[in-house]
């Protein structure tokens, strides 16, 4: 009796094995799911607006549609961010490649992140450089590029990126900067928010 029982009852570490199985399965559905919700709905409120806040800076933030943002905008940040924008698919393993080797000589650590690198970072994660969070990054570059346009992906990066303390997207970075709106931006105004 007693030893039909315990073959019955399953051990501590089959439970915790099976609770790991879930968390890992509902984390996989919530970031599948998210991730085509924002396909097409306006971004979140972000882990670092919310940061923000709590060091004193109110929440500037107004959505606008890719139409509504200057062209002049897009182009000033492809180019100062992420020039192969258009060519790769997330990633720019050549410009990785170059920052890992500047990082092993250098004390400053620079990056090889791309526009959607950093959407990933921006909507999905904290503002944190752990070996976590980046691997976490690369898994959200993956599900923005399988689900995401590179024009969506764009619309959404140009709307959540800081554009200085408390001031999130384009428009109200015009509106903050220049007193005008994302869609009227000039060339030099698109270049100097980007810098």
């Amino acid at each position: 009796m007693i030893e039909a029982e315990s073959i019955k009852r399953p051990g501590r570490v089959r439970r915790l094995w099976r609770l790991l199985t879930r968390l890992v399965a509902l984390f996989f559905m919530i970031s599948v799911l998210s991730t085509a919700v924002y396909a097409w709905a306006p971004g979140p409120i972000t882990w670092l607006m919310i940061e923000r806040v709590f060091e004193g800076n109110w929440i500037n933030k107004s959505w606008r549609s890719y139409e509504n943002i200057s062209p002049n905008l897009a182009r000033a940040v492809i180019a100062a961010e992420d020039a192969k924008f258009c060519e790769h698919r997330g990633y720019d393993w050549e410009a990785i490649k170059k920052a890992y080797k500047r990082n092993q000589k250098s004390t400053r650590v620079r990056g090889g992140s791309t526009i959607s690198n950093q959407t990933a970072k921006n909507v999905f994660l904290w503002p944190d450089r752990t070996y976590i969070r980046k691997g976490l990054e690369f898994y959200f570059t993956g599900l923005i590029e399988l689900t995401w346009t590179k024009k969506r992906t764009l619309e959404v990066y140009l709307n959540v990126v800081e554009f200085g303390p408390g001031i999130y997207g384009a428009e109200a970075a015009a509106q903050t900067h220049f007193g005008k709106s994302a869609k009227d931006l000039t060339r030099r105004e698109a270049a100097l928010l980007a810098a």
